[in-house]
């Protein structure tokens, strides 16, 4: 059976076509520019990047190009739109009116447009997404898969803030996280790989990227996560200042002279490692310029690793104990160096790396680089999302 998986954001729509027999991808590729004078959808054929040039003013004209191509005489990878048996869409926020995925039915996209709010750069251009694939596959099965419903077994003491309790219970205002996709998989592959399903297991998740999350699991269940009400909390990231005491917002509004949104937005897309380096929210630009004796860039990078020690010790904690850490994403599977710096002081807790492992590079596959001897397991697993939400798209669309 074929899945079409479907990662629709504001103006870009990435997309991968998976051979669920034995889950290999027969085509991946994105449209840019969605609504943007000079769109373009950019896919791999015969190992070439191929171009295609064509206005793009909604998602339904994405999706409608994307599976034209599919079946395309020329670049096409499958005969017949016959062949795609389901579509399984990435939706950042569930909520909490979903624990899992669920069938993208006009109820249940209802319900996730009512949320919009909760997540207002995602939450419409996901749905437009599924929309414009009911509409040009109206026969399909389509299936939501959300970023936050694997983290939705948190206990109360882990998602309730300390302000008034008629907040989260009228307006909904909680921890939610995010990247749950991600965690999901990476916890999972962990279990496996030290034989642990079944058992008890308590494995903290570091997915660290432009965007960085860290989770604690429990049992294969999450816990506790460092994303908040909104991607901006925990870790300080790429362009994210992470947590903040929320004085600090009303503050900089005053000196900076903005407005609420206004500043939300300066610490959205101007700080973290952006704010703090004065250069780049890109680690390996960073990286070369710390290199080069710029004392911001390596503040930055020192910053980064120590906010994420933090909370592997908080989750440590939090779990009573660790079995296996996990680096996963963009820096997690490619950043050494992150890594020896996130580990460093960290052999009280078991957690002690060996440097020639931890030097590879990435081959794309789980890398064990602990040290021998050392009482923690410390795995690097390439995250696999579009995997997960083709999983779930089978199951729930044809109980597989």
């Amino acid at each position: 059976m074929k899945v079409l998986v479907i990662n629709a954001g504001s103006s870009s729509l990435k997309y991968q076509l998976i051979d669920m027999d034995n889950e290999s991808v027969i085509a991946k590729g994105g449209c840019e520019r969605i609504a943007i004078e000079g769109s373009f959808l950019k896919f791999k054929f015969n190992g070439e990047d191929v171009v295609i040039e064509q206005p793009m003013p909604t998602h339904s004209e994405a999706i409608k190009l994307v599976l034209d191509t599919l079946v395309d005489q020329k670049y096409g990878f499958i005969k017949s739109m016959d062949e795609i048996d389901a579509v399984g869409h990435r939706v950042l926020h569930a909520g909490e009116m979903f624990t899992g995925p669920v069938l993208g039915t006009e109820e249940n996209i209802e319900k996730c447009l009512s949320i919009k709010e909760l997540g207002p750069l995602h939450q419409v251009p996901n749905i437009a997404g599924v929309k414009a694939c009911k509409e040009v596959m109206p026969n399909t099965p389509m299936v939501l898969v959300f970023d936050t419903t694997f983290h939705s077994t948190m206990p109360e003491k882990a998602y309730i803030f300390g302000i008034p309790y008629e907040l989260y219970t009228e307006h909904k205002i909680r921890r939610y996280g995010f990247h749950g996709t991600s965690h999901r998989f990476v916890s999972g592959e962990a279990i496996k790989y030290l034989g642990l399903e079944g058992k008890n297991s308590k494995i903290i998740t570091c997915h660290l990227g432009n965007g960085s999350s860290i989770s604690a699991v429990k049992d294969g269940k999450c816990v506790d996560t460092s994303m908040s009400f909104t991607p901006l909390g925990g870790v300080p990231m790429g362009t994210r200042s992470g947590d903040l005491d929320a004085s600090i917002t009303e503050f900089i509004g005053r000196k900076l002279g903005m407005d609420a949104t206004e500043t939300l937005n300066y610490c959205n897309k101007k700080s973290g490692m952006l704010g703090v380096s004065g250069i780049s929210s890109d680690f390996r630009d960073l990286r070369n310029a710390a290199e080069e004796g710029n004392h911001r860039a390596k503040l930055a990078l020192d910053i980064f690793a120590y906010s994420v020690k933090k909370f592997i010790g908080s989750y440590s904690a939090a779990l009573g104990g660790v079995d296996c850490l996990v680096f996963t994403a963009g820096i997690g599977e490619n950043d050494g160096n992150i890594r020896k710096m996130v580990c460093e002081e960290l052999e009280y807790l078991g957690i002690e790396i060996d440097e020639a492992k931890n030097a590879e590079r990435n081959n794309g596959q789980i890398r064990d680089i602990t040290k021998a001897g050392a009482k923690v397991k410390v795995l690097v697993i390439p995250t696999n999302e579009e995997l997960v939400i083709a999983r779930d798209t089978l199951k729930v669309a044809f109980g597989k």
